[in-house]
C-alpha cells in the first residue's frame, strides 16, 4: 500500500447551509442547494448545483416569479394553495425544460414537493412547469392521473407563462389520430395524448364561448374522477350533456385551420391576478385540506412524444 495514499473514510455529503433542509423528492436524489424562499413564504426553491449558473439562473428566476405564479394559481381555483417546495435539475436529463415536471400527490400533503426541468435561458418554462404541478396540488385530491386532470393542468401553465410550453401541445395529436371522442368519457391516464389533446381543445371551445378558466377549474374539482367533459360542459352551460360532442365536432370542422394548436378556438385569457403578488394571504384564508389520498398513478408532464420513464 502506498503510504502516500492512505485510505480515506466515504467523505458524507454535506447538507445546504443557510436554508431549510430539502424535503424527501420524488426522483432526484444529488445535492439540493438552497436559493431561497420567496416573500409570502410559500414557495421554497431548490437548484441542483451541478447545473452551474444556467441552472441557478433559472433557479432564481423562479424564486423572484413564484408568488406571481401561485397567487395566479390562487385566482384559477378560487382557494389558497399551501406551501410547497421545488427543485430545478436536469429531470430527465434535459437541460430545456422537456424532461417536464413531476411531484407525487394531487394535494398540499402528498405533492407538495415539486420537481421541474432546467430551461437554460428560457425561465418561463421552468415557471410554467411549477405552475403545471401546483395545479395538481389545488385540485385537491381529485383529477389525479385521469385526462380531465392533466388537460386542466396544462391549461393552467400555459395561462401563467404565455404558453410557455407550445412544443408540449398535445391537441394537433388527437386531430391527427381522428380525434377519438375522450368528451363523452374520461380517460383513466395522464400520459395518453389523444385523450388529453381532445381535453386541451375541449377547454379551448369552452373558454371561447366566454367561460375562463377561473370558472372552468372549480368545476372541474367539483365533478371530481368519474367527471366527463360533456358534463363540464352541460354544467356551465346549462345545455345537456348529449349536445357537448357533436357541438363540440361541429366547431371543430368549422375552423379554418383545423387543430394545430392546444387553443385552436383562441379561447385563452390572462389570468388576472386579484391579489399584488408576493403578498401574504389574507390571516382568513385557509389552505384547502386534501380530501382523497392519491391513487400512485403518473403525475408527471412529458411532451407527447416522450414517456414516463
Amino acid at each position: 500500500m502506498n503510504p502516500n495514499h492512505p485510505i480515506k473514510a466515504t467523505r458524507k455529503k454535506k447538507k445546504p447551509t443557510g436554508g431549510p433542509a430539502a424535503p424527501p423528492w420524488p426522483s432526484y436524489r444529488g445535492t439540493s442547494q438552497f436559493v431561497g424562499t420567496s416573500p409570502s413564504g410559500r414557495v421554497t426553491v431548490y437548484v441542483d448545483p451541478s447545473l452551474g449558473q444556467s441552472g441557478m439562473q433559472n433557479a432564481q428566476d423562479l424564486l423572484n416569479d413564484a408568488d406571481r405564479v401561485a397567487t395566479a394559481n390562487d385566482t384559477i381555483f378560487g382557494t389558497t394553495g399551501g406551501p410547497v417546495s421545488v427543485i430545478v435539475f436536469a429531470l430527465g436529463g434535459a437541460t430545456d425544460g422537456t424532461g417536464g415536471a413531476d411531484h407525487m400527490g394531487c394535494d398540499y400533503t402528498t405533492g407538495a414537493a415539486i420537481e421541474v426541468d432546467a430551461s437554460f435561458g428560457k425561465s418561463a418554462r421552468v415557471s410554467a412547469l411549477f405552475e403545471a404541478e401546483l395545479s395538481e396540488c389545488s385540485m385537491n385530491g381529485n383529477l389525479c392521473g385521469q385526462s380531465t386532470g392533466e388537460a386542466l393542468s396544462r391549461w393552467c401553465a400555459a395561462s401563467v407563462s404565455n404558453n410557455a410550453l407550445s412544443d408540449f401541445a398535445t391537441a394537433p395529436v388527437w386531430a391527427q389520430d381522428g380525434m377519438p371522442d375522450y368528451v363523452n368519457k374520461t380517460d383513466p391516464t395522464d400520459q395518453n395524448a389523444d385523450s388529453t389533446g381532445c381535453g386541451m381543445a375541449l377547454l379551448s371551445w369552452v373558454m371561447s364561448q366566454g367561460y375562463s378558466l377561473d370558472k372552468i377549474a372549480p368545476a372541474m374539482v367539483a365533478l371530481g374522477d368519474p367527471g366527463t367533459l360533456a358534463q363540464l360542459y352541460a354544467n356551465l352551460t346549462s345545455d345537456v350533456a348529449s349536445n357537448a360532442w357533436p357541438k363540440f365536432q361541429n366547431s371543430i370542422q368549422a375552423l379554418p385551420n383545423g387543430v394545430t394548436s392546444d387553443d385552436p378556438f383562441g379561447g385563452a385569457k390572462p389570468v388576472q391576478v386579484s391579489r399584488v403578488a408576493g403578498a401574504k394571504p389574507p390571516a382568513a384564508a385557509k389552505a384547502a385540506k386534501p380530501t382523497a389520498i392519491c391513487q400512485p398513478k403518473s403525475k408527471r408532464l412529458l411532451p407527447p412524444n416522450k414517456k414516463v420513464a
